[in-house]
């Protein structure tokens, strides 16, 4: 069938109607679907405790001698309703008694109407205690984040190992972490200038300030041209240390009974007396320390004897295993719970030194017997704990591959 003209043209008007709709739906939807996106500015905040500040005063402050909470919030303008109340609001959170002279706080007043908002109190580098004022007195605990950041120390004794982390800018109590690893093996008492070290640990910080030591992963120690290897490792959920042969460093008995001293008399057949001037044996090792330095037992045991003695003064008297027995004489006093029949653990506090007894100075008369004979206890050998056990060794070797690398670099 032929269509006229004026159909045609009323075909073709529609179709390039369509086509134009169809064009104009589809290049809306593609305007719709990319929107024009406005650049937001950042809005700079200050935060400190999980607070933002900048609406605040800030005043920071030292807790003085004296002061107490109920005293420091009263001069800031607490209602001494608040103030009279202040047990209930903290009772199972924060003691007030514990606050500390030398403390720091930080007080956050509103600048609108110079109201205290919150109130911090640093308990101590990382723990601190809110108050917050806001609305009714709320008061929580929190702790700062802590990082951990490994890093490497080395260092040759001149004088003491105190002294040298000291003379390094490290955390003295760096030399407290190296005695306890190696409380076994090294006699810290007898280091010798020219021994060296160096340590690969972690140093715990807060707010980007150092604030202390946290876990040391690895050690070397040259101690009278030797070399002692210390790898932190764990086994069976118990971390030890182990030396480069798998060996554990601890061992049944400590080298010494106390931290950090100086001997002053050794085991002796014929020493001349100090206060008998005679010689007679002197079947121990004399530690000069100050009066009160704590006294450590040197492995596991019972309690023989704690009681005074004649001229051994206060004494403490522990059987050990494998026939030995240890005595810790002249002390001050002795430790919590210290008495006959007691089970003790190494490295329990047993007493503080003194100068009980003949004595002519604050020490501490350290004796060993094995079988009821006197030996020198700075020739003891002590038998090792657990070493590397088979099934760990090939995760151990790979711990101590990695950081002997580094600890090679001391001479």
């Amino acid at each position: 069938m032929k269509l006229n003209k004026r159909k045609i043209r009323l075909f073709i008007s529609i179709a390039v109607i369509l086509v134009l709709c169809l064009a104009a739906v589809v290049v809306f939807k593609d305007f719709v679907v990319e929107p024009i996106v406005h650049p937001v500015a950042k809005i700079a905040q200050t935060i400190e405790y999980g607070i933002v500040t900048d609406s605040f005063k800030i005043d920071r402050e030292e807790v003085k001698p004296g002061e107490n909470l109920g005293g420091i919030f009263s001069r800031l303008g607490v209602e001494s309703r608040i103030v009279d109340n202040l047990h209930t609001y903290t009772d199972g959170i924060f003691d007030m008694r514990k606050l500390r002279s030398g403390n720091t706080y930080t007080a956050m007043m509103s600048n609108a109407d110079n109201k205290l908002k919150y109130f911090v109190y640093a308990i101590n580098d990382t723990s601190y205690v809110v108050f917050d004022f806001r609305d009714s007195l709320h008061v929580h605990m929190d702790a700062k984040e802590v990082v951990r950041n490994l890093k490497s120390v080395s260092g040759e004794i001149n004088s003491s190992l105190w002294i040298t982390m000291q003379q390094a800018g490290v955390d003295p109590n760096m030399a407290m972490a190296l005695a306890n690893i190696y409380q076994w093996t090294i006699d810290f008492y007898a280091i010798q200038k020219g021994d060296a070290f160096k340590v690969i640990y972690e140093e715990l910080s807060v707010d980007g300030k150092p604030i202390s030591v946290g876990e040391i992963h690895s050690a070397v120690f040259m101690h009278a041209g030797k070399a002692y290897y210390a790898f932190r490792f764990e086994q069976d959920n118990i971390t030890d240390y182990f030396d480069d042969k798998g060996e554990n460093l601890r061992k049944e008995f400590l080298k010494a009974p106390l931290k950090f001293s100086r001997i002053t008399s050794k085991f002796s057949n014929s020493r001349m007396h100090p206060i008998l001037r005679i010689l007679r044996p002197h079947h121990g090792v004399d530690y000069a320390a100050p009066k009160g330095t704590p006294v450590h037992t040197i492995g596991n045991g019972t309690i023989l004897k704690a009681s005074y003695a004649g001229g051994a003064g206060r004494l403490v008297s522990i059987r050990h295993n494998n026939g030995y027995t240890t005595s810790y004489m002249h002390l001050a006093g002795f430790g919590p719970g210290i008495h006959p029949g007691a089970s003790v653990s190494q490295g329990q506090v047993i007493g503080y030194v003194g100068s009980s007894g003949l004595s002519t100075g604050s020490h501490l008369d350290f004796r060993v017997y094995k079988n009821n004979v006197a030996i020198n206890p700075l020739k003891m050998e002590s038998p090792p704990a657990l070493p590397v056990e088979a099934k760990y060794k090939a995760d151990f070797d790979s711990i101590k591959v990695m950081y002997e690398k580094n600890l090679r670099l001391i001479k």
